[in-house]
């Protein structure tokens, strides 16, 4: 088993980190949509903000229950195989968007959505770590973060094209992923290298031995999907329009997109902490600041700018994965940041939407700054920890 990571150099491996960026934009392109347009069919047909939320929380449990398989999955079936088949997993789970219309065929259909988006998100993470370089290691987590931005930013599109209703935008996306997965079958037949095999217990490992990393993703997690699912419905019961509604999405991913290929040039030349915790800052403030905002312009940069830094520290997290660590400790911690967004995840798309119905709507996003803003305190805590005992 292999743990700390050595500054061993290398040439890249293009066909390999092409399939990675390919397949992981498609699973932001299907989340991108399905987190916004679904808030907004649910909140048409008049079902409660706390049903919205668990309904978004299953996929959140989907996320959670494929990381406790993902070791077992990895030794049976090669890697680059498994990502080809959570592609075509994730085609099926949005046709059945777009043919059924109940609600819990609707959870049951986004908790397999989950899974099959998680088996992508860890075998991912730690192909394109085992493709790359540490030299080039914030940069192309920086490409690989601005895809998966560039998909948030994408999915969303598709709902002033095709509408709320009728399941046009689902059946859309279905076809697109089913083709990301024919183009990732090619590219991975030119690939030099696969994502590793995880061995048993490592998940649990990698949690007890990198808290703090785990502690960024949760902190992400919750920020990303507090915004992407909780604040459509939130503009929504103010007035705004639903284009305004799915604009604000597309606004929120688009300057993150823009913004990782720079955090991962500071993250090769600077601080990868100090990095880490100007973006936890710059997340937590922007969220409570929109209550407080009353220009269209203003809320949308503020948006911008929640997003950017908030996925930043998803780029750090997954920079200094690849820093301290080799082998199949990067399939258990990719594993280990699919459960901590899972959980980051749950409780940003439970809690906001809870306490919107329960206090008021400001409460919501108030409450998920406070939240960032508690977890990036840790941070900080743990870092200067850590900086004295190396001293």
């Amino acid at each position: 088993m292999s743990h700390a990571n050595t500054a061993e150099d290398f040439a890249p491996d293009t066909a390999a980190l092409a399939a990675v960026i390919l397949g992981v934009t498609a699973f932001a392109v299907a989340q991108g949509l399905t987190y916004p347009l679904i808030s907004l069919v649910l909140e048409h047909r008049d079902v409660t903000a706390s049903l919205i939320g668990f309904n978004a929380g299953c996929f959140a449990a989907g996320l959670a229950a494929a990381t406790f398989a993902i070791g077992w999955l990895s030794r049976r079936v090669r890697g680059d195989r498994l990502i080809v088949a959570g592609l075509i997993g994730c085609a099926l789970s949005l046709a059945t968007f777009a043919t059924f219309d109940i609600f819990w065929v609707w959870c049951v259909a986004r908790f397999f959505l989950g899974i099959f988006v998680s088996v992508i998100f860890m075998l991912s993470e730690a192909w394109l770590n085992t493709a790359c370089p540490d030299r080039l290691r914030g940069r192309v987590s920086g490409l690989y973060g601005a895809g998966i931005c560039s998909g948030f930013a994408a999915g969303p599109l598709a709902i002033p094209i095709f509408g709320t209703e009728e399941g046009f935008a689902f059946a859309f996306l279905a076809i697109y992923v089913a083709c990301v997965a024919l183009l990732t079958v090619i590219l991975s037949r030119r690939a030099r290298t696969l994502p590793q095999q995880a061995v048993s217990g490592a998940l649990f490992k990698f949690i007890k031995s990198a808290p703090v990393l785990t502690c960024m993703v949760v902190a992400f997690a919750f920020a990303d999907i507090a915004a992407v699912s909780a604040m459509p419905v939130y503009f929504i019961r103010l007035g705004y329009s639903q284009a305004f509604a799915a604009i604000s999405v597309t606004i929120l991913a688009l300057p993150t997109a823009l913004a990782q290929p720079i955090v991962g040039w500071f993250l090769d030349h600077t601080s990868r902490s100090g990095v880490s915790i100007c973006s936890g800052l710059l997340a937590g403030l922007s969220f409570i600041a929109i209550p407080f905002l009353e220009s269209q312009a203003a809320i949308l940069v503020a948006f911008g700018v929640l997003g950017a830094a908030s996925f930043s520290l998803y780029t750090c997290a997954l920079t200094i994965l690849g820093e301290r660590y080799t082998g199949d400790m990067l399939v258990a911690g990719s594993a280990a940041f699919a459960l901590a967004y899972a959980a980051g995840s749950a409780a940003g798309s439970t809690a906001v939407g809870a306490v919107m119905d329960t206090y008021s709507l400001s409460a919501g996003p108030v409450m998920a700054g406070s939240v960032v803003l508690a977890l990036t305190t840790v941070l900080m805590v743990v870092f200067s920890r850590q900086r004295r005992l190396s001293e």
